[in-house]
């Protein structure tokens, strides 16, 4: 049987707002029937602080420390919760709701997409699973997340290493498309991530860090070998193509195309109405 073939784009560090307008601008085109399904990877120059499309700056994010780090600060189209974009590699999958291999619901379509990220972790031979909240506590805990860091709560189907988290990743549905995107992380600066958040005290701050370290590792932590931004890309797209059963073309952005993105990251990602106006 023929595999379908989906569009591949790797947009290589991007500006924060650039990265946000491209998913969105892929979406777009996926919904008007002008692209295919598309998988893109990209990084983020400078790094960047990503908000949910929910969270709120003034309450929870520490905008001084963002600053001095000299990090780059954007709001996303998904929901979810504050995630730094350093040493990572970033994804993101666009497809329609109504494909026949995507499920209805979030959390099984979450599923499917996820399994391209399952198997690049285990092509860098790593032994990932997903996890699944058994009891009702657990799942109690994922509708009421208390921390402003992605990382630090676990969701259905988490991807996971040795008991630790690996990936995180959000999704919103628009116009009949599925947007998915998330991180890969290969490494982490876990004071830095924490610097860039408000807590009630230091105590806090500290309790949080500590149980951060348990549920939540980077690659090249746990990864036999250390694991290059190339070295994943390869492992991941190979992921992709395996965990979903396609296969991937790569593609560059037209400039007209490349206009049209800069534009739309200029008009929304770049404004203060958009990033602080929850």
């Amino acid at each position: 049987m023929e595999k379908e073939i989906w569009r591949f784009i790797d947009s290589g560090h991007c500006s924060p707002s650039f990265n946000m307008a491209l998913d969105e601008a892929l979406l777009d085109w996926h919904s008007e029937g002008k692209i295919p399904p598309t998988i893109r990877f990209y990084g983020w120059d400078p790094a960047t602080l990503s908000i949910g499309y929910f969270q709120k700056v003034e309450k929870e994010i520490n905008m001084e420390n963002v600053k001095k780090h000299n990090l780059g600060f954007v709001r996303r189209p998904t929901g979810g919760r504050g995630v730094l974009h350093e040493h990572e590699l970033t994804y993101s999958v666009i497809v329609s709701e109504d494909h026949p291999d995507m499920p209805k619901t979030v959390t099984e379509a979450y599923r499917v997409i996820s399994e391209g990220i399952l198997q690049g972790f285990r092509a860098l031979g790593l032994e990932a699973y997903f996890a699944v909240p058994k009891t009702a506590e657990e799942r109690e805990g994922l509708k009421n997340p208390r921390s402003a860091v992605c990382f630090d709560a676990p969701s259905w189907y988490e991807l996971v290493v040795e008991g630790r988290k690996v990936a995180g990743s959000a999704q919103t549905r628009q116009k009949g498309v599925i947007l998915q995107h998330g991180s890969i992380l290969l490494d982490l600066d876990e004071d830095k991530l924490f610097s860039l958040f408000h807590y009630p005290n230091d105590r806090v701050k500290e309790r949080m860090q500590r149980a951060f370290k348990s549920k939540a590792v980077a690659m090249n932590e746990i990864s036999a070998e250390p694991v290059t931004m190339e070295m994943a890309k390869d492992a991941f797209k190979k992921g992709f193509e395996d965990g979903l059963g396609i296969g991937l073309e790569p593609y560059e952005l037209s400039p007209e195309e490349t206009q049209y993105v800069e534009k739309l990251a200029k008009e929304r990602y770049e404004s203060d109405e958009w990033n602080y106006k929850r």
